[in-house]
């Protein structure tokens, strides 16, 4: 069995697709990509600096690329021997094997891929797209996020409702993100 779990923003890092341009195969997939999504990501993943590429409507088309380009090389590494990782999706898995692919938050588009429901330059763009409509609803009004870590769950569920606040995420048990405006986060400390 395979498992290719690709991951959301924030593990993004400058530079982080300059390995990936000594192969020009991989070169010329960024450059199609990067019509597609609009956007240059032979750029974002080679010289832009942190603070460009933590702007979502960069990181999510960003980090969608690399995890296609790191699957292409797995699949590569392992060879027309196995597939299932070779060829992702019910077609492409081999008898008495499975592929499961999963991802955290833009990283489900990149597990789309993954799982044959999406070709990868529709994948690119999609995120593209996502991630521009996300920076334009936070430019709105002033979001954020905060970890809240600890208390009953019950209570921690009713104290963020009624500051106007939505449980986002459910990191695990004893942790609930909790998202709205800065304001509003500001009073839940």
């Amino acid at each position: 069995m395979y498992a290719f779990v690709a991951p959301g923003q924030g593990s993004q890092t400058p530079g982080m697709l300059a390995a990936w341009l000594r192969d020009p195969g991989h070169a010329g997939r960024l450059r199609r990509w990067s019509e597609a999504a609009d956007v240059d990501l032979v750029h974002l993943g080679t010289k832009a600096s942190a603070a460009e590429i933590a702007r979502t409507e960069n990181t999510q088309p960003l980090l969608v690329a690399a995890g296609l380009l790191a699957h292409e090389a797995l699949a590569t590494f392992a060879g027309p021997s196995e597939p299932s990782v070779a060829a992702p999706g019910p077609a492409g898995t081999a008898p008495g094997s499975a592929v499961v692919a999963a991802g955290h938050s833009v990283g489900e588009l990149t597990a789309a891929v993954y799982a044959g429901a999406l070709a990868p330059a529709d994948a690119v763009r999609l995120a593209a797209v996502r991630g521009r409509a996300m920076a334009a609803a936070c430019a709105e009004t002033p979001t954020s996020m905060a970890a809240v870590v600890g208390g009953d769950e019950p209570e921690v569920l009713g104290r963020i409702g009624e500051l106007g606040l939505y449980a986002a995420t459910f990191n695990g048990p004893g942790q609930i993100v909790a998202a709205g405006a800065v304001e509003d986060l500001d009073r839940l400390a």
